[in-house]
């Protein structure tokens, strides 16, 4: 199996010669189809920059990342919206809906920039709510909807168009423990029904104890990793405790 990611000796340099801040320091790792991959490190530790290097906010210093083997690192300033849009599904901390847009509407405008055919539109919507418990909120707006709600609304919009890879961004930060379980098992049949492809980055060993792989960043390194295998999650959680507290501390 040809990886969908592939992410070579990545560096990240910020300031000048005077003030120099390495914050990505020679990562290297593959991320594969259907993979459930989440990326922990403590505050400062690169794993936000390495997300955003990924997602195209934020330009590499040297390295490549190649997405279905194309080098992203090598986009033109006109390419990248149009790279955004066709292979890369986002998912944010603070959900980033259109207040005055419903839930279906705020799906579907994710299908509009993609051109889709409007025919398609509404299959594509309800086939997508269903999967993630959110057919009884596409009609309401977000000020209407729970946190949890509003953040599966996200993630709908995020994989209606069927990226290559979804980047999600301390998805649970702002949900409570009961909305951030079900958003957490929805990412779980995102990538076991709709074999989404999902790398999150994120603070919380419990969030991170429903992946598969977990990619540990330390001082802009790649630290360790860890993988789920045939462990339990609470199996799984308990290891990924392990490694923190050899990091330090909490991963935040």
């Amino acid at each position: 199996m040809q990886p969908i990611v592939q992410v070579q000796h990545l560096e990240k340099i910020y300031g000048n010669r005077s003030n120099i801040t390495k914050a990505l320091n020679g990562v290297s790792f593959e991320v594969f189809p259907g993979e459930y991959i989440g990326v922990m490190g403590s505050s400062g530790s690169g794993k936000t920059t390495l997300l955003n290097c990924i997602s195209t906010i934020d330009r590499a210093t040297a390295g490549q990342i190649l997405i279905e083997g194309k080098d992203i690192t090598k986009l033109k300033p006109s390419e990248v919206a149009d790279f955004r849009c066709r292979k890369l599904g986002f998912i944010f901390q603070d959900y980033n809906l259109l207040d005055t847009l419903t839930a279906y509407e705020n799906i579907a405008l994710a299908l509009t920039i993609a051109k889709t055919n409007p025919r398609q539109v509404d299959g594509k919507i309800r086939a997508v709510a269903e999967k993630l418990g959110i057919t009884d909120v596409l009609a309401k707006y977000p000020v209407q909807m729970s946190g949890g709600q509003r953040q599966r609304v996200s993630s709908a919009r995020a994989i209606v168009t069927h990226p290559v890879l979804v980047l999600a961004d301390e998805p649970t930060g702002a949900l409570d423990s009961k909305s951030a379980k079900a958003l957490l098992e929805s990412f779980r049949a995102m990538v076991q029904e709709l074999q989404s492809t999902i790398l999150m980055v994120t603070h919380d060993p419990f969030a991170a104890s429903y992946c598969d792989r977990i990619l540990f960043i330390r001082d802009g390194r790649l630290f360790t990793e860890l993988r789920r295998g045939v462990d339990t999650r609470k199996d799984f959680f308990d290891k990924i405790i392990e490694v923190m507290a050899v990091l330090g501390g909490e991963a935040e």
